[in-house]
């Protein structure tokens, strides 16, 4: 016989625990256990974040258009109210299947955790595209065990594109695998940028990079969504993208999911990009060393 219960209890692992029922006058009943489950552990992550995902994605294409008080965050650009409505939301799916972790979030405050694993997200990438109506922004959650991102889903709602990866299991979108370009230099290539804020952001000469990029690829494009810019060079969309103003809910999914399409990811001196970097490039592999050659 088994009783089925729960326990917020932070010393028992994830999973299910097994512990002698005892009865009457202390005697333990080999055949009585009661079976301790640990919210959460029968929750798949990657089900909540693409959950979380969707729904904050469909209040963002419902209220297109509409994205009510727009704020300004000084040199971190604005924040809309449905950015902080898709916040909320996404919260609400994290914390309600997994109350022991933590989020770091573009636009709250960090929640730390009672468990060696965080949330990372940017539940609109995009804002000012979107403050403008300009439909090209996205969702994205990224998920962190013990330092490692282990899931990542970047959901653009307007053409209903889901761009998923799990480490050491490859990239998806909308369930079909991906791959980065066989783009062979920068003269055959599609190569997208975001300016920084201040141009005097640390190390960014942003207009001789600029400039000499510009006038080797076959075109350069900058539409404002580093999550799905990297998404777009997982795909092969686009084959270089390089960021002077980086954050850690810009590229948690992001990097994931180009890593495992076969692309690469550095800092922009071509040193291991983490989530403490604040730029980056972007690349399917081939052409990494002549980005970097134009921009260090």
């Amino acid at each position: 016989m088994y009783v089925a219960v729960t326990s917020d209890d932070d010393n028992k692992a994830d999973g299910l625990f097994q512990q002698p029922l005892r009865i009457g006058p202390g005697l333990p009943r080999a055949d009585l256990f009661i079976l301790f489950l640990n919210p959460g552990a029968c929750v798949d992550v990657e089900e909540v974040a693409v959950r979380a995902a969707k729904r904050a994605g469909g209040l963002l294409r419902a209220s297109f258009g509409r994205p009510g008080k727009v704020s300004s965050k000084g040199d971190e650009g604005i924040v809309t109210e449905l950015d902080l409505a898709a916040d909320r939301l996404i919260k609400e799916e994290i914390l309600g299947a997994f109350p022991g972790h933590g989020i770091l979030s573009e636009e709250s405050p960090e929640e730390k955790g009672r468990e060696p694993k965080r949330w990372i997200i940017d539940p609109l990438d995009g804002t000012t595209n979107y403050s403008h109506s300009f439909p090209h922004f996205s969702v994205s959650i990224g998920y962190e065990e013990n330092g490692v991102v282990t899931f990542g889903v970047i959901y653009d709602p307007m053409r209903e594109e889901l761009f998923t990866a799990r480490a050491g299991r490859g990239a998806h979108l909308n369930g079909q695998r991906l791959k980065v370009s066989s783009a062979s230099g920068i003269h055959n290539s599609l190569l997208a940028f975001d300016f920084p804020r201040s141009f005097a952001s640390p190390g960014a000469d942003v207009f001789r990079s600029f400039a000499s990029l510009s006038g080797r690829a076959r075109a350069l494009r900058t539409v404002g969504s580093a999550a799905l810019e990297l998404c777009y060079v997982a795909c092969g969309r686009v084959d270089g993208y390089w960021n002077y103003r980086f954050h850690s809910w810009d590229a948690a999914a992001g990097s994931l999911i180009l890593n495992e399409a076969g692309g690469r990811i550095t800092d922009l001196r071509g040193g291991p990009f983490t989530m403490d970097s604040t730029q980056c490039i972007a690349s399917n592999g081939v052409i990494h060393g002549a980005i970097l050659k134009e921009i260090a």
